[in-house]
């Protein structure tokens, strides 16, 4: 990855591969579609424990970059999703600036020709920080507004301390509870590819289940980078 990036560029699928001994995960005829039959690209996201949420959101901007409707009710989303901020008790003064700056980055999609832009602009520090705090505020407030649900799902005694400590602060890394509030809050279906756990088979992880995912991550060693499927024959 580029010293510096937050997000790298695109790069060829075959650059995850170990250059000795490659994993039969990787090989193309293991017994399981591998990602070289899957994946054409992989762009990596910087491992500082928000890498999640930073992946998810340029993954789906990227994703719908030249659909100027998709971009728009996005950024009707993240206006509306103030109220649901607000209804968990998160004070609005603590997250508008934050949800202005993903508004900015959706404007600025609509507004800009090249998928370069989004590249500079989830590249800026400042920026790129402040569309993640929101993305985990607006994870905590969805867990929260549903914890009947979620609390049978968190490892802690109290579900807003949980969110308080593990959802909301910046460098903590997601667990499956978050990414699935994240996914329900924004109604966008991701794919992870996980090369994590026994075996030589890679798992495939689709969120919510049954949804046709416009996100693709790979997930490995409690880190999360950019896929992009190859065109279906």
């Amino acid at each position: 990855m580029e010293a510096g990036y937050l997000v790298s560029w695109r790069e060829d699928i075959s650059s995850l591969f170990p250059t000795e001994r490659p994993s039969s995960k990787h090989k193309v005829g293991s017994g399981h579609p591998d990602l070289n039959c899957q994946f054409s690209a992989v762009r990596n996201v910087r491992g500082d424990g928000n890498c999640f949420y930073r992946a998810f959101c340029f993954a789906y901007l990227e994703s719908v970059f030249h659909d100027p409707r998709a971009l728009q009710s996005f950024k009707e989303k993240i206006i509306q999703s103030g109220k649901v901020l607000v209804s968990a008790g998160i004070d609005e003064s603590s997250f508008c600036h934050h949800q202005k700056t993903v508004v900015n980055v959706v404007e600025q999609c609509l507004a800009a020709e090249q998928e370069h832009s989004l590249l500079r602009l989830l590249n800026e520090q400042k920026v790129s920080d402040g569309v993640v705090q929101y993305l985990r505020l607006l994870t905590s407030a969805h867990l929260q507004k549903h914890a009947d649900f979620f609390c049978h799902f968190v490892e802690a005694a109290d579900l807003r301390d949980y969110c308080h400590q593990e959802v909301e602060a910046m460098a903590m890394e997601c667990d499956h509870v978050d990414i699935l509030a994240l996914t329900q809050a924004l109604d966008i279906g991701i794919h992870i590819v996980s090369m994590e756990g026994d075996g030589q088979r890679l798992a495939h992880h689709v969120i919510p289940e049954g949804a046709e995912p416009a996100v693709h991550l790979l997930y490995q060693t409690s880190h999360y980078n950019i896929l992009y499927p190859r065109p279906r024959q």
